[in-house]
């Protein structure tokens, strides 16, 4: 067989058969461990904050009651003044992790789309049901 009929046939192999190139097996465990990983983290986030915020909850109405009762006497507005300065800081670090955050972004690219979109939406779906 001549040279130029071997190019040819082996062009036209790695044209048509473009599609064996892509990992079908790959693509599914992505799909599968992306999804299956957004819904737990989702849902475990959802109940750590719930958690979080009745035991504040639970924390400040210990302090009104104990506030009511005479045991201990706290300055409402000195404190609304440092929760308010907290909340301002943290507002500051997260717009300062907004860097890690693209730099995140980027890493969960390189694991390809399939297992970035399905474990943005499964985690959307965990942080729901949780």
């Amino acid at each position: 067989m001549s040279e130029k009929i071997r190019q040819s046939i082996s062009g036209r192999t790695a044209k048509n058969n473009w599609f064996m190139a892509l990992d079908a097996g790959f693509i599914a465990s992505s799909v599968g461990f992306g999804g299956i990983a957004g819904f737990l983290i989702g849902y475990a986030i959802k109940k750590v904050v719930k958690i979080t915020l009745v035991l504040v909850g639970l924390f400040f109405a210990a302090l009104a009651y104990l506030n009511y009762q005479g045991i201990v006497s706290i300055n409402w507005d000195r404190l609304a003044s440092q929760a308010s300065d907290a909340a301002t800081g943290l507002g500051d670090a997260t717009g300062q992790a907004a860097g890690a955050g693209d730099q995140l972004a980027s890493a969960l690219l390189n694991f390809g789309i399939p297992f970035t979109g399905t474990f943005a939406a499964a985690f959307v779906l965990g942080f729901m049901k949780g």
